[in-house]
């Protein structure tokens, strides 16, 4: 009960206000679009230069937590794409897509507050290193997928390109990077950038969590409800579930660091997923029913993780 009131019911609470709100136009679209923007561009940058310019870095890289991570999201990944094929008879743009919404989560607007409110600044460190490989290698593996399937090899050339546009033009990565640089090479923080960049990343979780239950209003269920609950039952229970599994009896860790990857993996569909579905014109239903139905049980889920990780 203690970690459904301390830690789930302020983040999960905040999301259902922000979701009501918009829902009965307390909280305009516009206005939705614009809290976005101020979060992704002006509120978690500054906060992650801060906190990774202070942090103490890992030596070396902890390769363990990211291969359980990554090699958990891609085994489900194939189990998705292997039940869509050979369940429910979709074709492969379709099932490369179903995979994506086991694998791909919310990872910014519900993971960083998610974590950040269990762990403090300790959490920090993993979850934006996940946050770093995250989108771009996802978004490239679906791009690959669903171009390569249907046969446009002309697109797949621009695949390189895009990865490193996205990259360099991500203020979320650059606040990371940039943050990073200045601890590897042991820059003095001056008081004045210190005291902006953590009043600023003050408003991070709070606007991260309502702009993204507001987000929510703007989708509907959309029908293919089985295709929906497989997708949420692999993204809510076999991604954590697999993680757990390589990073306790494969790989040794750090317990926090273990937790973290854990958690971030039973996070809820992403809303790219749905935006590549709608892109590409394949199980946008399934796409959009998932998103919403992964997020309203993971208030559940997420509760049970927690317990189980013995998070206190």
């Amino acid at each position: 009960m203690e970690i459904l009131i301390d830690i789930v019911l302020p983040v999960f609470g905040t999301v259902f206000i922000a979701y009501a709100a918009a829902r009965v136009g307390w909280f305009p679209e516009a206005a939705v679009d614009n809290l976005s923007k101020f979060v992704f561009n002006f509120a978690i940058p500054p906060m992650l230069f801060h906190t990774m310019a202070r942090q103490t870095l890992p030596d070396p890289i902890e390769w363990e937590f990211l291969i359980s991570f990554f090699g958990a999201g891609y085994a489900v990944w194939m189990l998705g794409m292997l039940i869509s094929l050979w369940w429910f008879r979709r074709d492969f743009a379709h099932a490369s897509l179903a995979g994506m919404t086991g694998a791909f989560g919310n990872t910014v607007l519900l993971g960083i507050p998610l974590i950040l409110t269990t762990f403090g600044d300790a959490g920090t460190l993993p979850v934006f290193l996940i946050i770093a490989f995250h989108s771009w290698q996802f978004f490239a593996v679906v791009t690959i997928l669903v171009e390569g399937g249907r046969g446009q090899k002309g697109a797949l050339a621009g695949i390189p390109w895009a990865i490193v546009k996205s990259l360099v033009t991500n203020p979320i990565l650059v606040g990371m990077l940039a943050g990073l640089a200045w601890n590897i090479f042991s820059l003095p923080l001056p008081k004045p950038v210190a005291d902006i960049t953590e009043f600023m990343g003050r408003a991070a979780l709070p606007c991260a969590v309502f702009a993204m239950g507001a987000s929510l209003a703007r989708y509907r269920i959309r029908g293919a409800i089985w295709e929906a609950l497989v997708g949420s039952a692999l993204k809510l229970v076999a991604f954590p579930a697999i993680t757990y599994v390589l990073a306790t009896h494969i790989f040794s860790m750090d317990p926090l660091w273990r937790d973290v990857a854990v958690i971030v993996a039973a996070l809820p569909v992403g809303v790219n997923v749905y935006l590549f579905a709608d892109r590409y014109d394949a199980g946008t239903p399934a796409a959009a029913t998932s998103m919403l139905v992964s997020t309203f049980l993971s208030f559940g889920t997420i509760a049970f993780v927690l317990h189980f990780l013995g998070v206190r």
